[in-house]
């Protein structure tokens, strides 16, 4: 997945006190997406607790949600099956380190000084019931090893060891909670922040900011979602401000390793075709999503 050499928000949430009292509860279905997004219920593809929290925090349904993720997958992954990824783990060749799970969390290195892996890592202890959580913990749970060099975590196992330990985690209930309560804490709460500033509540709307954070990073130069958002305006209007956003987005999102050209280009312009389809809301927007989901990634 692709990550940031941008700084991220690291905030600390109530989510673990929610997933630790409902973590019995805790079941996700990771069902073929192609098929089950058509037919079946989204709601399944999250735990009660995070599909609780996420409507709680971002006033959006599973439906929504579901649809937000298969957007981000495609670039991500090139599939629509974005549930299949929480046990996702790749070495990464230009000195981030390993990435991980659905959203690309990041061990860091040279070109990725502040990732977010090591809080991914922290939280799987916290859900899991540590009263004292640290990254060590975290990674003993797994049964791998590695070191904080600073802020970066350099793992002292092999690559096929490591990778074969995350792939493992696929279906842990606690590690899928744990991954979205980071999700939220580094890129979801600045998206839904900085679209409720600006008095934008739409899913659409949302997703984009999600998108652009996890892709670019939530702050820091003026590639992240923070400038971006500062380039793009003032309007009151949700469709004048959007369409600013992504035109001041493609002019960056396949420079500085964001994006291998032209997939960010595409990446952006899923969102800028639902924006003028009219499909703000990506509710019953199955074959708008096929549709506007339909590149080759190269």
């Amino acid at each position: 997945m692709t990550t940031t050499t941008n700084s991220k928000i690291k905030r600390k949430s109530l989510f673990s006190i929610l997933l630790s009292s409902a973590i019995a509860a805790t079941l996700l279905v990771a069902a073929p997406a192609q098929q089950s997004h058509a037919a079946g219920n989204p709601d399944a593809n999250f735990s009660p607790a995070t599909l609780q929290f996420l409507k709680t925090n971002t006033g959006l349904d599973g439906e929504q949600w579901d649809n937000i993720m298969k957007l981000v997958n495609k670039p991500e992954q090139d599939s629509l099956d974005w549930t299949k990824f929480y046990g996702y783990c790749e070495k990464l060749p230009d000195k981030r380190g390993y990435t991980m799970g659905i959203f690309g969390a990041t061990t860091g290195g040279a070109n990725d000084p502040n990732p977010d892996g090591p809080t991914l890592f922290k939280k799987y202890d916290e859900v899991s019931g540590a009263s004292n959580p640290s990254i060590q913990g975290g990674l003993a749970r797994i049964g791998v090893h590695g070191t904080m060099k600073g802020s970066i975590l350099e793992i002292t196992d092999s690559g096929s060891v490591f990778c074969g330990k995350i792939n493992a985690l696929q279906n842990n209930s606690k590690w899928r909670d744990a991954i979205w309560s980071t999700f939220y804490d580094v890129y979801i709460k600045y998206s839904v922040q900085q679209a409720r500033q600006r008095g934008f509540s739409s899913a659409l709307t949302i997703g984009s900011f999600v998108d652009t954070a996890l892709n670019q990073g939530s702050t820091g130069d003026s590639g992240s979602l923070e400038g971006v958002l500062s380039r793009s305006g003032t309007s009151k209007d949700e469709k004048t401000f959007m369409t600013s956003f992504y035109a001041k987005r493609t002019l960056i999102v396949d420079t500085n390793d964001y994006n291998q050209p032209p997939n960010g280009k595409n990446r952006v312009k899923q969102w800028s075709t639902l924006l003028k389809n009219g499909e703000t809301d990506l509710k019953n927007a199955d074959a708008a999503i096929v549709q506007v989901t339909n590149w080759e990634m190269k």
